[in-house]
């Protein structure tokens, strides 16, 4: 359910953020699991909500899957994290949630435009950004660049999640295709988890970077 907030509220909106899972079928259930409760374990952790709660402006926060054209689900709709209580039910919310696909391929660039879908149905906020996750490069329909042309990502920050498999990603150049192909916008930044089992570890690194507030001149500094 879309969240109401008022006029005021919203205007204090400091960032709206949206997490993208990817349960493409290179994900087992066992790395699906790993990466669900990694980002519940990463939104209740004491330094996230540090980053949550560091200034009176809240963060606007929806979470989706991804994997092929047309399988893109909403996890958790548009919450205004205004509070530790907010911050739990929508981890919560994200805990209770069941994978709705397995036997599909990445679609990133599709995945990419259903993003910023749902940026444009966000409260209003100063910033916009977008995490990519995932353990693969995109195999099916158009890539990354093709949708940064086709879908309104002109005030969008995507930031990358890589989960980086060993010889998997040797192989397929995984960290460079994030750099070049999927990373987007001022101050846009890639963390790796070693592996599924590292995902908490990288995603608490990744959303305590994300959503402490920004000092103008490290902005400005990333513009340059």
């Amino acid at each position: 359910m879309l969240i109401a907030v008022s006029g005021a509220a919203a205007a204090e909106c400091r960032l709206a953020l949206v997490l993208a899972l990817d349960v493409s079928s290179s994900v087992d259930p066992t790395e699906d699991a790993l990466q669900r409760g990694g980002v519940v374990a990463a939104l209740t952790a004491p330094e996230v909500a540090d980053a949550f709660f560091a200034t009176d402006q809240p963060v606007a926060l929806a979470i989706y899957e991804w994997s092929g054209r047309q399988q893109q689900d909403i996890l958790l709709d548009w919450t205004l994290i205004d509070g530790p209580r907010a911050l739990i039910e929508a981890a919560e919310t994200l805990a209770g949630t069941r994978r709705g696909h397995a036997d599909y391929p990445t679609a990133m660039g599709h995945a990419l435009g259903f993003g910023a879908r749902l940026l444009e149905a966000a409260p209003p906020c100063t910033r916009h950004t977008l995490d990519m996750a995932g353990d693969g490069q995109n195999n099916e329909g158009f890539g990354p660049q093709d949708a940064y042309n086709a879908y309104p990502f002109d005030r969008v920050t995507v930031n990358g999640l890589v989960v980086n498999a060993g010889d998997f990603e040797g192989e397929l150049g995984l960290i460079p295709f994030y750099r070049a192909e999927v990373l987007h916008g001022p101050g846009a930044f890639l963390e790796i988890a070693n592996g599924f089992a590292d995902y908490e570890r990288a995603m608490r690194r990744k959303l305590v970077r994300e959503v402490m507030p920004v000092v103008i001149g490290q902005l400005d500094g990333a513009r340059r």
